[in-house]
């Protein structure tokens, strides 16, 4: 089957949309694009069954829609499939049935965190033909392409059910499958394709160092998974993650034919125990410390001195860590399972074992007064300026729907607007009351996080940091986000 696969013409005034590995969206000013770990592994796996497959990401390669629609006419695809969110699921509606009526025969199937909440809506305000439900699309898709399929690489015909967790139409009417089940091997999925689905697009990242670098993902998708902020949790209620060996052969493969120098892990979490010990001394065994550098999503709360310790030796460089809110109350009430506490000692531990540290906070809770978002404002500005952390990201509370946090907002009144109306999704302005304050003070408050970096403590810190050409232009990355922030967040 011939299948274009990747992330349709998705445009706006307000900037550049931040859509791959999209656990949050946001419109950039300053765009980045991350690799979409699963979304290659679909177009690997289909590739590697047999099908024309076709990447196309029209954000980072900055394809309108016209030039779009010139592509399907050249390339005649059979299948589009595509990657949508919250923001611009009804965009992406308009643009599904705009194809549809120009190109009636191509099927076209919609996936992410989003539609698996609301399978049927999709379906009901777009002629798509199926909705992908669940995180393990790769898998999904590849059912999917074989049940469309009238024969198989040998040319016998072949009669495959379709797998739980997909809606579709038949006789007018909208059917589905069953709730999606979490029970692939990952161990199964090949290798990603990086040419196939164009890795050089996805260089773009100021917190990591390594060039060429490239992501991976261990696991699906976070082994806490119980965040009710977090959307992943919809696609992955259930975590899995790779043997160690697979890991690191796959490391070892980006290391034998790119030279890669840094890996980053986008597992929501890495796992934890025996297997990050195992990882980590397979990273040492095979020599893999001495080629390469480690980073990775970690929970605080989690790792002892040792564990950090081994980390480094290991070859890992930046630990990102939600830090969320520096009011208990918070934590407790996003079900975070950890103490404030706990987000000091964890820096403590990381930074004595010579790791960089990268904080991500939220603000705009609504059951937050303007102090308790200042209080983690202060946090941050501590850590920061203390050396006890080196980066950070800020963000306004998105309640994504599907998710408990939006489940909260709605049976408590919470939001500023019908919460139908998702393109407001988009970290551009408040979405929930707060509790004491006008809501559009958070927008600056966020921002506000981002001037810690221009705080002299903290630039004197970067300052003395630098040991390197390599460091210099991390750092020089690093101011060019910072404005971009800033210009996000404060200038309205």
């Amino acid at each position: 089957m011939k299948i274009i696969i990747g992330y349709p013409p998705t445009e706006s005034a307000k900037g550049t949309a931040l859509l791959s590995q999209n656990r949050q969206f946001q419109w950039f000013s300053n765009p980045t694009y991350i690799f979409p770990v699963i979304l290659a592994s679909a177009a690997t796996i289909l590739k590697a069954n047999g099908n024309e497959v076709k990447w196309i990401d029209c954000i980072a390669e900055k394809i309108n829609k016209e030039n779009f629609f010139e592509e399907i006419e050249r390339e005649k695809p059979e299948l589009f499939i595509f990657e949508t969110k919250t923001p611009v699921i009804k965009q992406h509606w308009n643009l599904i049935n705009e194809i549809k009526e120009k190109f009636p025969e191509l099927k076209i199937a919609v996936l992410g965190d989003h539609v698996t909440s609301f399978p049927e809506e999709t379906m009901k305000n777009s002629k798509a033909d199926f909705v992908l439900t669940g995180g393990d699309f790769d898998f999904l898709s590849l059912n999917l392409v074989n049940f469309l399929s009238k024969n198989n690489k040998k040319g016998k015909k072949v009669k495959e059910k379709l797998d739980t967790g997909i809606y579709y139409r038949k006789a007018g009417k909208i059917l589905n499958t069953g709730t999606f089940q979490l029970k692939h091997n990952l161990d199964e999925a090949p290798f990603i394709d990086r040419e196939l689905t164009k890795w050089k697009l996805y260089e773009i990242e100021y917190n990591l160092i390594g060039r060429p670098f490239f992501y991976i993902m261990s696991g699906r998708d976070c082994w806490w998974g119980k965040c009710k902020f977090c959307a992943w949790p919809r696609l992955f209620p259930k975590f899995r993650c790779r043997s160690v060996k697979n890991v690191l052969d796959e490391i070892g493969m980006l290391i034998d034919k790119y030279d890669v120098k840094e890996i980053f892990d986008d597992s929501g979490t890495l796992m934890v125990g025996d297997w990050l010990k195992e990882l980590c001394n397979g990273l040492i065994e095979r020599g893999y410390n001495k080629k390469i550098i480690y980073s990775c999503n970690m929970r605080f709360g989690t790792l002892k001195q040792e564990d950090y310790d081994l980390m480094k030796k290991a070859g890992f460089r930046l630990l990102k860590f939600g830090l969320e809110s520096a009011n208990q109350s918070t934590l407790d009430l996003l079900n975070k399972g950890i103490k404030v506490e706990d987000i000091k000692n964890g820096c403590e531990m990381a930074k004595k074992a010579g790791l960089t540290v990268h904080l991500t906070m939220i603000v705009g809770y609504p059951w937050e007064t303007k102090e308790d978002a200042l209080n983690t404002f202060k946090l941050a500005k501590g850590l920061m300026q203390s050396g006890r952390a080196d980066l950070l990201q800020a963000t306004v509370l998105v309640p994504y729907p599907g998710t408990p946090i939006w489940k909260d907002a709605k049976q408590n009144d919470w939001f500023l607007f019908n919460p139908m109306e998702y393109e407001r999704y988009d970290m551009s302005e408040p979405i929930l009351k707060t509790k004491d304050s006008n809501p559009e003070e958070i927008a600056k408050i966020c921002g506000k996080i981002y001037t810690i970096f221009l705080t002299p403590q903290y630039v004197f810190a970067r300052l003395k940091s630098i040991r390197s050409v390599d460091d210099f232009k991390f750092n020089l990355r690093g101011v060019k986000a910072v404005a971009g922030h800033l210009k996000d967040f404060l200038v309205r």
